[in-house]
């Protein structure tokens, strides 16, 4: 196997699958189109598998070390009485709302990056413009004008992909969520729960407020709605728009409200699944988000970009050409994703209800969601089955050919 490799997107994928080329002797690029390396993000789980390859990298205990230390998960009344407590300790926790690793999303991937950084070529502020390949290599012409010939290439980027598009024009088809999201951080202040805070009221909205790190709170506010392009709009309209929905809302919608106005790591997202028939072409191949985004609502992201970067990396190592190190990824993977992918819209809709009924109903099952079995359905309808795949063992000293 030859041996230069660009990886276009420096978050968890990226880094997971840079980490794990250069362990194999690979020399890699990578390639961000933001200006710096970015922090902060909301919480990630990372579960079964993935713990295994952070465990096998020797950074669990560093991801450990910047856990938010999110107890579990309550759904609570607009005076923050507890309706249903879901603790992360629980048997079937690592299925459920609180995996026990709960980490910001900037953190792992910093924990990442600092592990790869001196190793790997980072070129921050710039994307790929243009792909050319044929049996030989793939010409890359970036944004910067920067050109430069690799063996292969791995597009690490998110849900809305422009290499993706680049390469594989009108393939995705996405499954949307019928969940639009905003993700920011607001200050902590005394007395804020050890407990992520799950909140509903009707029309389809509600939010979450999860314990962070660094004084600070990540929050999540959210509408259940059929998408109307919210996502291609401006960041100040998409702003406007969650205030104008919950600003006649109590609970803690006015300090959520205020606080998103001056947040820096605002995010929103109309929550839709990637899915792809393929994720290669010639010597250049998908992972993570571009390939399979399955959405926060599953709960297995974060871990599939974690597994699948390492799946990617081994079966590169060992394969006599890119072609036949992709299809054996895809035959491991494909499996793992379509699970985690496997969430019913209308589990959705049961969470975010629209109307007085149905929050009355919601707020039942929740009541009765201490017994085990409850608890086990409400679980599964988090996280998908974390632990159904055997993780290949690649072995650490081989080295590309």
């Amino acid at each position: 196997m030859s041996r230069r490799i660009l990886i276009t997107g420096a978050s968890v994928a990226g880094t997971t699958a840079a980490w794990w080329l250069l362990q194999y002797g690979f020399d890699v690029d990578v390639v961000e189109r933001t200006a710096s390396f970015r922090d902060g993000g909301q919480n990630v789980d990372v579960r079964g598998n993935a713990r295994a390859v952070l465990r096998k990298m020797g950074l669990e205990d560093q991801a450990f070390a910047r856990s938010t230390h999110e107890r579990g998960t309550d759904w609570v009344s607009a005076a923050n009485g507890v309706i249903a407590r879901f603790e992360a300790g629980d048997a079937d926790a690592d299925n459920g709302p609180t995996a026990e690793l709960e980490i910001r999303r900037g953190d792992l991937a910093r924990i990442l990056y600092d592990a790869v950084k001196e190793r790997a070529t980072f070129h921050f502020d710039d994307s790929i413009a243009a792909i050319t390949q044929d049996a030989d290599g793939v010409d890359i012409t970036f944004a910067s004008g920067r050109t430069r010939r690799y063996d292969t290439v791995v597009v690490a980027e998110g849900v809305g992909s422009h290499t993706r598009e680049l390469v594989f024009p009108g393939e995705n088809t996405p499954r949307w969520m019928d969940l639009t999201i905003a993700y920011f951080s607001i200050p902590a202040q005394p007395g804020d729960s050890p407990y992520a805070r799950q909140y509903n009221t009707v029309d389809g909205r509600g939010a979450t407020l999860k314990p962070a790190l660094d004084g600070k709170l990540g929050a999540y506010v959210g509408i259940q709605k059929k998408p109307e392009g919210e996502n291609d709009w401006p960041v100040d309209r998409q702003r406007a728009f969650i205030a104008a929905q919950f600003a006649n809302d109590g609970w803690e919608f006015p300090r959520i409200l205020a606080a998103m106005q001056d947040a820096d790591d605002f995010y929103f997202d109309v929550l839709r699944q990637v899915h792809m028939e393929r994720w290669s072409e010639g010597r250049l191949v998908l992972t993570g988000d571009a390939a399979w985004s399955p959405t926060p609502l599953s709960g297995i992201g974060t871990s599939l970009a974690i597994v699948g970067a390492y799946v990617l990396a081994g079966e590169l190592a060992q394969a006599a050409a890119p072609v036949a190190a992709f299809v054996a990824y895809e035959r491991v993977m494909r499996p793992f994703v379509e699970k985690g992918q496997d969430l019913p819209k209308f589990v959705v809709r049961m969470l975010w209800p629209h109307s007085e009924i149905g929050l009355t109903l919601l707020h039942g099952a929740l009541r009765v969601a201490a017994t085990p079995l409850v608890r086990k359905v409400i679980n599964n309808g988090f996280a998908r089955d974390t632990g159904s795949m055997d993780l290949p063992e690649y072995g650490q000293r081989q080295r590309a050919r």
